[in-house]
């Protein structure tokens, strides 16, 4: 009984042992491969690149400019000298370098300056900044004389003139003696030369711009030739006052432009009271004789007695 039984066991455990080495074998193949779908052809246009925009090259035209800076008095030399293009070309600059070999200032030429004949103009500041019929007349101010300090190169202002009461002036008086002065350089600081450019370069005015300050300093004025000696004149006799005019004025620019052919000389002349005029100082005082009384007559600066009462 107990043999049989072991034989059935022994049956059911070899065909378990089939089962599990078949099932074994099942799970160990590889997968089947999935088939891929069927592709679909795609066609793609070929994407050019738009073609580049020419844009034109703006004209330049050559200039002659300084490499480095050149002291006064020095013959220029190529290694001195570049040419540089631009589109906008300074009104008489020169173009070529062999234009300039040579040739010397009486002033420093800075480095990166493009040069003209003006470069070469002999002269100093104030001398290239006045006209052929004015004078560079420099007055001491200070910040009452020269309106709080503000007067500044460009501006035009009024001289005035007063005259303190004293022993010899037994009135005071003030008036205009010169209408519409350009100033030219305060201290140090100058303005704009005749063709438009600063009379002095950068680094010469560095350091310059301060206003006029506590200190004594002076102003530079352009006086017409015929006024130069009455500025002087007014400087020795009384107290000097600038007064500065409106820069809406737009026509003093021209104003001493050409004094010869304007009547401006004329009628500052005329407008202008002599000093004695001012203070009523007869010249001639001449006592009328004792026990015959005169009546004195004053005219401006004259005196004379009239005939004798009776």
């Amino acid at each position: 009984m107990s043999s049989r039984l072991t034989m059935i066991l022994a049956g059911l455990f070899l065909v378990a042992a089939l089962l599990a080495g078949y099932w074994g074998l099942v799970l160990s193949r590889p997968p089947a491969p999935v088939a891929a779908p069927p592709s679909v052809e795609v066609t793609t246009q070929p994407v050019t690149a738009p073609a580049p925009i020419q844009v034109e090259e703006p004209r330049r035209s050559p200039i002659v400019v300084l490499r480095r800076d050149v002291a006064a008095n020095t013959p220029l030399s190529e290694d001195d000298l570049l040419i540089e293009r631009l589109q906008v070309v300074p009104q008489g600059a020169f173009q070529h370098i062999e234009q300039v070999l040579g040739r010397r200032s009486e002033r420093a030429l800075a480095q990166g300056a493009w040069l003209d004949e003006h470069s070469f103009q002999s002269g100093g500041p104030l001398a290239r900044m006045i006209r052929s019929h004015e004078r560079a007349v420099a007055v001491a101010v200070d910040d009452v004389v020269g309106a709080a300090g503000q007067v500044r190169p460009g501006d035009y202002v009024d001289v005035l003139l007063f005259l303190r009461e004293e022993n010899h002036n037994p009135q005071s008086s003030a008036q205009v003696i010169l209408p519409a002065l350009r100033v030219l350089s305060v201290g140090e600081q100058t303005g704009l030369a005749n063709d438009g450019r600063p009379a002095q370069t950068a680094e010469e005015q560095q350091g310059r711009r301060d206003p006029i300050g506590t200190g004594n300093r002076t102003v530079a004025l352009a006086v017409p030739e015929a006024f130069a000696s009455r500025l002087m004149l007014a400087a020795q006799a009384g107290t000097l006052r600038l007064a500065v005019r409106s820069a809406d004025e737009q026509l003093l620019a021209g104003y001493w432009a050409n004094p010869q052919a304007k009547p401006q000389v004329e009628t500052a002349s005329r407008d202008l009271f002599r000093f004695s005029q001012l203070s009523q100082v007869p010249i001639a005082n001449v006592a009328p004789a004792a026990g015959n009384p005169g009546m004195q007559i004053i005219r401006g600066a004259q005196s004379n007695d009239s005939a004798k009462t009776p």
